[in-house]
C-alpha cells in the first residue's frame, strides 16, 4: 500500500455548447446530430497543499465565442472549500483561451506551465489563424507580464509538485500541453485535460481538430494508458460523461461538481 496522502479531485463544469460530428473529430461527420462538448476547472485537495487545474473562461468570453456560460469557475470554488484569492498552486495545462482565462482571479497563486506552451504561444506560428484562433491574445499577454512578476514557474518535462501530484507533457493538440497525476483512494488518476477531448478519443484513436501535432496526440493517447491504472483512471476534458459517470460531492452540487477520486458509476441508464 502507498504511504502517499491521497488527494480528493473535484471536477467542476462552469459551461457548455453543442458542436458537429466534424467540428469533434476529424474526418468526423457534418451531417450527425449535436454532440455535447462541457468545460471544466479540476481541483486536488490535499491535507497540506491544494491545487487547481486551469481557470476556464469568464461570461464576456463566453459570449463572444458561444458558449452558454453557466456559472463562474472560480466563484464555484467557494462550493467546495476553496478561496481563490488564497490558492497558492495554479497548472495551466495550456494556454488555450477555456483553460487559462480568469488567472487574474488567483493573486496569490504561482502559475505552472511547460516551457514549450509559451513558447508557442508567443512564437511564430501564432501568425496563423488556424493556430492562434483558440488562444486570447490578452490572456497570453497577461500570462507573460506574470512571467515579469516572478509568478510563473516553468517546466519542461514531468515534474513532481507535491507527493502524489505530477505533470507530464504530453504536446499535440497544443505545443506545451501537459496532464496532471494525481494519487488518490482509488489509486492514480490521469486528468488528461486537452490530451483527450472526450472518451472517444482515446478509445477510438480519434482527434479533435483543433492540433498541433497529429502523430503526438496519437501517441499521447497510449502515454494516458501508461500514466493510468486501467481506462476508467483516466478523466478527458470535455465529455459530458463525466458528469454521468461521477457522483456529486453534495446533493445540492448536482449538475455542477462532481467528485473524481471515487469510482465512476457503472452504466446506469443515463448515460448515452
Amino acid at each position: 500500500m502507498s504511504s502517499l496522502e491521497p488527494f480528493e479531485i473535484y471536477a467542476i463544469r462552469y459551461a457548455s455548447m453543442d458542436r458537429r460530428g466534424d467540428e469533434v473529430f476529424i474526418g468526423g461527420d457534418p451531417h450527425a446530430g449535436p454532440i455535447g462538448m462541457d468545460y471544466f476547472v479540476w481541483v486536488a485537495i490535499g491535507k497540506k497543499q491544494n491545487f487547481v487545474i486551469d481557470t476556464g473562461f469568464d461570461a464576456e468570453t463566453a459570449a463572444r465565442r458561444g458558449r452558454n456560460f453557466l456559472r463562474c469557475p472560480v466563484e464555484t470554488l467557494k462550493l467546495i472549500g476553496l478561496d481563490a484569492t488564497r490558492i497558492e498552486d495554479v497548472i495551466i495545462t495550456h494556454m488555450h483561451y477555456d483553460h487559462i482565462g480568469n488567472f487574474s482571479l488567483f493573486p496569490a497563486a504561482t502559475f505552472h506551465l511547460q516551457d514549450r506552451e509559451m513558447a508557442y504561444a508567443t512564437g511564430r506560428h501564432m501568425c496563423h489563424p488556424a493556430m492562434n484562433g483558440a488562444f486570447d491574445v490578452e490572456n497570453v499577454v497577461g500570462l507573460v507580464r506574470e512571467v515579469y512578476r516572478g509568478r510563473v514557474l516553468f517546466h519542461d518535462s514531468a515534474a513532481e509538485l507535491a507527493p502524489g501530484l505530477t505533470l507530464h507533457p504530453l504536446g499535440g493538440h497544443s505545443a506545451g500541453l501537459q496532464v496532471v497525476r494525481v494519487w488518490t483512494r482509488r489509486g492514480w488518476v490521469v486528468l488528461a485535460s486537452d490530451a483527450s477531448h472526450y472518451y472517444a478519443n482515446m478509445e477510438e484513436g480519434r482527434v479533435f481538430p483543433i492540433v498541433y501535432h497529429v502523430g503526438d496526440v496519437l501517441d499521447g493517447y497510449r502515454r494516458l494508458r501508461e500514466l493510468a491504472p486501467s481506462p476508467a483512471h483516466i478523466i478527458p476534458g470535455h465529455d459530458p460523461k463525466v458528469m454521468i459517470r461521477y457522483r456529486a460531492p453534495k446533493r445540492e452540487l448536482q449538475g455542477i461538481v462532481v467528485r473524481l477520486d471515487e469510482e465512476p458509476q457503472e452504466k446506469s441508464g443515463l448515460e448515452p
